[in-house]
């Protein structure tokens, strides 16, 4: 079992930057993988990123290449995900999870996701 605890959302204006920070606890943070999900208003659950336990490799859904970017502190047992030039219908609230099947994948999807935190509302304003 983990603990994953969010912290960083807020409200932005559209255009703007935010840091997400997920702490982890109850494993050995570098043997897994973690991620990002999200859930919009009305909308599903969603895969936005993921970053393999090393930190080696990262994935992202086409939305947000080149906006989001994912990292790890395995010595601090926290995650990040550095969101850029957000857009309103980034508003959502974001979850961190944690993939503890697996170190590394090549492509990673919502259901690989086991352990979530408690999420953190993000709101861009247009």
């Amino acid at each position: 079992q983990v603990q994953l605890v969010e912290s960083g959302g807020g409200l932005v204006q559209a255009g703007g930057s935010l840091r997400l920070s997920c702490a982890a606890s109850g494993r050995t943070f570098s043997n897994y993988a973690m991620g990002w999900l999200r859930q919009a208003p009305g909308k599903e659950r969603e895969f936005v990123a993921a970053i393999s336990g090393g930190a080696g490799s990262a994935y992202y859904i086409d939305s947000v290449k080149g906006r989001f970017t994912i990292s790890r502190d395995n010595a601090k047992n926290t995650v990040y995900l550095h969101m850029n030039s957000l857009k309103p219908e980034d508003t959502a609230v974001y979850y961190c999870a944690a993939d503890l099947n697996h170190a590394f994948k090549v492509k990673y999807s919502l259901g690989d996701f086991g352990s979530w935190g408690q999420g953190t509302q993000v709101t861009v304003s247009s």
